[in-house]
């Protein structure tokens, strides 16, 4: 399997200086719960520098929470979870998952039949009290719904949904670490097993660990790097509001390759600066250096 050449960076798409607000990407972030708070934060952070508007959307108090740092999110909307579909359009990638809760899958099979359970819409769905099976229900809306819409699956959403549903999908990164991949198509998460998987649903797969591994359904690569302060919470998260914000002007497989790339670089220079003592704040505030240095 090839290792990633960064000279490939340089296909990235880099803002015409002719360009108007909105040209340079429009991204949709679904994330957060309750439970969770910073995960879906820190992709909003690193997306916010890298496109020129972002739509979040989660529960009600995250919500609150980004109204109120808005000084660091001016080119941004936040949106109801029950509005969503007024942004979808508009956006030209989706992020869903960050932050957002699993529940395990013997109490999701018991729920997921239960007749009287509406999901027929995002305001039935907002009102499911299990956020686990709110995950689940919203993920599986929104996928079938806009199966044409470029999406990044993270997180929550990513452990709660079918591996079925990406059949029907023309354009989708996933994002797993080992225990997601498993957890979604049942395999070790080998190169040849996600290879595999990429092949045979049509998708690109960015496993995440010590080396990456990025696959769509012709090819893969190795991404290496990075180090033992990226283990730290919060950095996969990162990682997929980077992918995500690529996504939205370049090709799924280079934006996939090129933000583990970036990720693992910006992990590397923080190491020189202060070694393992960093955080999911501090990768996102490397990256715009780490990008401009690589892609200029």
């Amino acid at each position: 399997m090839d290792i990633f050449n960064p000279s490939e960076l340089k296909n990235l798409y880099i803002p015409p200086s002719v360009s108007h607000k909105g040209q340079n990407g429009k991204l949709l972030l679904i994330g957060g719960s309750h439970l969770f708070h910073a995960a879906s934060l820190w992709a909003l952070k690193v997306a916010s520098r890298i496109v020129d508007m972002v739509f979040y959307s989660s529960v009600p108090e995250n919500n609150q929470i980004v109204l109120e740092v808005k000084k660091e999110f001016r080119d941004g909307i936040v949106v109801p979870r029950e509005s969503l579909e007024d942004y979808i359009d508009e956006a030209d990638c989706v992020l869903i998952g960050p932050g957002m809760v699993r529940s395990e899958i013997a109490n999701l099979k018991s729920q997921i039949s239960n007749p009287q359970l509406k999901t027929q819409s995002l305001k039935d769905i907002s009102l499911i009290q299990d956020e686990g099976l709110q995950t689940y229900h919203l993920t599986k809306y929104l996928l079938h719904k806009y199966p044409q819409k470029r999406w990044v699956i993270d997180g929550g959403a990513l452990q709660m949904m079918e591996k079925e549903w990406l059949l029907d999908m023309s354009e989708v990164i996933l994002t797993p670490h080992h225990q997601e991949f498993e957890r979604l198509f049942g395999l070790p998460p080998i190169e040849e097993n996600v290879a595999g998987m990429a092949k045979e649903y049509g998708c690109v797969i960015l496993r995440k660990g010590e080396t990456d591994i990025v696959c769509n359904k012709t090819e893969c690569v190795l991404v290496k790097g990075g180090n033992a302060g990226m283990t730290k919470g919060g950095t996969g998260d990162v990682l997929a509001g980077l992918v995500a914000s690529l996504a939205c002007k370049n090709d799924l497989f280079l934006a996939a390759k090129a933000g583990s790339y970036i990720n693992k670089k910006a992990g590397e220079a923080l190491f020189q600066k202060v070694g393992y003592s960093f955080n999911a704040s501090s990768l996102v505030d490397e990256i715009p250096f780490v990008m401009k240095n690589l892609t200029h």
